[in-house]
């Protein structure tokens, strides 16, 4: 079944690994996170590097190292986090990625701009302090 909309992996990386380091009381690494939210330890490590890179989180190396926030739960949106994986939000695109549309009015109308909004107001609204009690802990 097609699916209209869906999320990189890198940005489903960000948005779980970042509910899971805001519930911890510790650090935690790499492991950890890959192990927890079901992704590869390479992956997940390259997602880390861009947000300690965007300063959500910091890194500390050796054997107490770990990942922790760098601000607090209730301070970063949904949206902060995803922007900083896959980039700004464009709330002006095609759904066919076309540059010049060659009909005179989009067959879409404005279908693509209503739900780029809805998913950015949504991922705006939203920060990680509401998602830590949603945790299933293994």
């Amino acid at each position: 079944m097609a699916q209209l909309i869906s999320l990189s992996e890198a940005a489903a990386i960000g948005l779980h690994s970042m509910v899971y380091i805001s519930s911890s009381k510790e650090k935690v690494n790499v492991g950890q996170i890959s192990e927890y939210i079901g992704s590869s330890r390479h992956h997940v490590a390259k997602v880390m590097q861009r947000l300690v890179k965007e300063e959500f989180i910091v890194s500390n190396r050796g054997p107490s190292g770990g990942f922790e926030l760098n601000k607090k739960p209730e301070e970063i949106t949904l949206l902060n986090i995803y922007e900083a994986i896959e980039g700004p939000i464009n709330t002006h695109i095609c759904f066919g990625n076309k540059v010049v549309c060659p009909f005179r009015r989009c067959i879409f109308g404005d279908l693509s701009f209503k739900m780029t909004l809805e998913f950015r107001n949504y991922m705006q609204s939203h920060t990680l302090d509401e998602y830590l009690d949603d945790l299933i802990l293994k």
